[in-house]
């Protein structure tokens, strides 16, 4: 074989072949089923209108987490994951006691946004809703949110 001679494989192809294996099985763990062994608990939440991947998670009793206690600002909310359904919830927060409603607008179906100084609000038309009861302040919409029980328990939000 001269030294001119192609000899199978470059060093490009070799490097995106190392690539390739080394992100397969994270790409293979992000499509797991998302069960925990036993004894763990998962899930967390983001503030400012995101969805906490937290929904599906159980407390080693067994329910499901919603969210931490500690990730609910006291005197807001977030919006978290149901895991009941794949509706949305909105959470929130007075002291150590949470309330959860239906994130979704009743006037046409939009996630609302987290609450901001005691008011939640749709970002599609404006409607505004009372944070600290889910009843409408101003429309379009004409009813409010749907309260969605859940309880705080062991520092965890967990539906009641």
């Amino acid at each position: 074989m001269s030294s001119t001679e192609n000899t199978g494989m470059s060093r490009r192809s070799v490097l995106c072949g190392v690539l390739v294996a080394l992100a397969v099985p994270g790409g293979l763990a992000a499509c797991s089923s998302g069960s925990t062994p036993s004894g763990t608990t998962t899930g967390g939440a983001t503030a400012g209108g995101g969805t906490t991947p937290g929904g599906g998670a159980t407390t080693p009793a067994g329910p499901p987490i919603i969210a931490a206690l500690a990730d609910v600002p006291d005197g807001g909310g977030l919006i978290a994951g149901n895991p009941a359904n794949s509706k949305p919830l909105v959470l929130v927060r007075t002291g150590d006691t949470v309330k959860a409603y239906d994130a979704t607008c009743p006037h046409q179906g939009t996630a609302v946004s987290p609450p901001e100084n005691g008011v939640i609000t749709c970002p599609n038309h404006g409607s505004t809703f009372n944070a600290a009861d889910g009843q409408v302040t101003k429309g379009p919409a004409t009813t409010g949110l749907k309260e969605v029980p859940v309880k705080v328990e062991a520092g965890q939000v967990v539906p009641a």
